[in-house]
């Protein structure tokens, strides 16, 4: 096989990842470099991983160079506006490089492929291939109908679909930390959000193949998985024998692998987090005592408006759970949308106000943006001015860099564990890591290497970022 090259061109939204691969069975796929480039969420990301090992074994090669690629991929992002317009951006600059070589191919993967279809094709003439997120086997097929001259679209959504036996390449890896998809799909039908749309019905991966996958990564080096599903908390999963493994169980089986694997999870939902999670969590030192726990508002008429499926109190009681079972230094972060449709004053005073209560150690704060075809888009009006809406998200980022830096501020003068995940971004003479409540921890070098656990005093710190130096 010929030497894997892996893709750093980092764009705001997301990196580009390339995958590899070579000695091909059929004639037209035979030698051709693929470059792919990732927007996005985790979730994309750990599908660009299954999709290079999808193209590896179908004897496609990659390439970090744009120049050398043969078929550019990108894999897109739908959930805000701005994401769909970073794509059509870069393509304008492959629509320069298709004049100059009209035998590139150019496809679009991912939830953008799949809310446009076939609509992309007709809007974007560059475009060759449309695969969305269910149809990644099929990429082969899909290529050699482009090599034959045709356009290629499979936007099919399945209800078994998960890649489970599909073992994923792993890309821009510091090889300490992992990505590890435990299930598909979205049944929380949010007003706002287009996950069910693009991403299609809620199915679980089998826990055997999960845990293969873990034991495979530790056994390469790897000391940190993040299972990964649009809700974790709903995962289900029934064995031959009809024993139904839950997310608790599945939290549980994970964290027994190796005591030194340490076991992230994102995202929870708020109506789904069970007390048998969290004492589970509890049970296992080496389950990361970190908890994405996304609000989106607090205003119990716009929580309503969004069907969130749970009030303002109801997350506060999971939050007061949270801190009862596993204590004031568990990490929480939170999402938060700020003007969503007829959204008032006093409803952004509501969320200002959770904000304060709960006092989050992080957050994603967006101004809403309406996407086609959601509940919201045709059933609500996005009636609250711009200029409105990004006045109450600075808001909401204001308050909330406040707290961030009041949590940080709790570690200081104290002893941590930091899992080493590489050099510092700022300095080669400092190593990076983060504690379990997922902090970023900065410290000068000793003798520690990546993958090594290491004690450090905590001696200052930023919003954003402990300091400190080794024990």
């Amino acid at each position: 096989m010929q030497d894997l090259k892996v893709l750093t061109k980092e764009e705001k939204d997301g990196l580009d990842i390339p995958r590899i691969s070579e000695d091909q069975k059929t004639a037209n796929s035979l030698g051709k470099k693929v470059y792919i480039e990732s927007y996005g969420c985790q979730m994309n990301f750990a599908d660009s991983e299954v999709v290079t090992s999808i193209l590896l074994e179908n004897g496609y090669s990659t390439t970090s160079n744009l120049k050398e690629a043969e078929t550019i991929l990108l894999n897109t992002c739908a959930i805000r506006e701005n994401a769909e317009h970073k794509i059509r951006h870069r393509l304008q600059l492959f629509t320069h490089m298709k004049a100059k070589n009209p035998g590139l191919t150019i496809g679009i993967l991912g939830c953008m492929a799949e809310r446009l279809k076939t609509k992309l094709i007709d809007e974007e003439k560059i475009v060759d291939l449309v695969a969305g997120p269910d149809a990644y086997r099929d990429l082969p097929s899909l290529l050699d109908e482009v090599s034959d001259g045709q356009k290629a679209i499979n936007v099919f959504l399945s209800r078994e679909e998960t890649y489970g036996n599909i073992e994923p390449v792993r890309l821009n890896s510091n090889g300490v930390t992992a990505m590890v998809s435990i299930m598909r799909g979205c049944d929380n039908m949010c007003t706002f959000c287009v996950v069910p749309y693009t991403r299609g019905r809620e199915r679980s991966r089998d826990l055997p193949s999960i845990l293969v996958e873990c034991e495979k990564l530790f056994a390469q080096g790897y000391r940190e998985v993040t299972l990964l599903g649009q809700n974790v908390d709903s995962y289900k999963w029934t064995s031959e024998s009809g024993t139904l493994v839950n997310f608790a169980n599945l939290l549980e089986a994970v964290a027994k692998v190796n005591p030194l694997l340490r076991v992230r999870f994102s995202t929870s939902h708020p109506k789904d987090i069970t007390d048998e999670v969290l004492y589970t969590m509890k049970k296992y030192d080496n389950i990361c005592k970190n908890i994405h726990l996304p609000a989106q508002s607090g205003s119990n008429r716009i929580l309503e408006l969004m069907n969130r499926s749970y009030t303002r109190e109801w997350y506060l009681n999971r939050i007061k759970s949270i801190k009862a079972i596993l204590g004031d230094e568990c990490g929480i972060s939170q999402d938060m949308i700020a003007g969503f449709c007829t959204e008032t004053e006093e409803d952004h005073l509501d969320t200002l106000s959770l904000l304060a209560e709960v006092e989050y150690d992080f957050g994603y704060m967006f101004a809403y943006s309406e996407r086609p075809g959601t509940p919201a888009e045709k059933k609500l009006v996005d009636d609250v001015p711009e200029d409105v809406k990004m006045r109450r998200l600075q808001e909401i980022i204001d308050l909330q860099r406040i707290h961030s830096a009041k949590r940080n501020e709790m570690w200081v003068g104290k002893k941590v564990q930091v899992l080493v995940e590489g050099d510092s971004k700022k300095s080669s003479l400092h190593h990076y890591g983060k504690i379990d409540s997922n902090k970023v921890v900065v410290f000068p070098k000793g003798n520690e290497v990546k993958g090594d656990y290491v004690f450090v005093n905590v001696t200052h710190c930023t919003s954003g970022t402990l300091l400190g130096e080794l024990c």
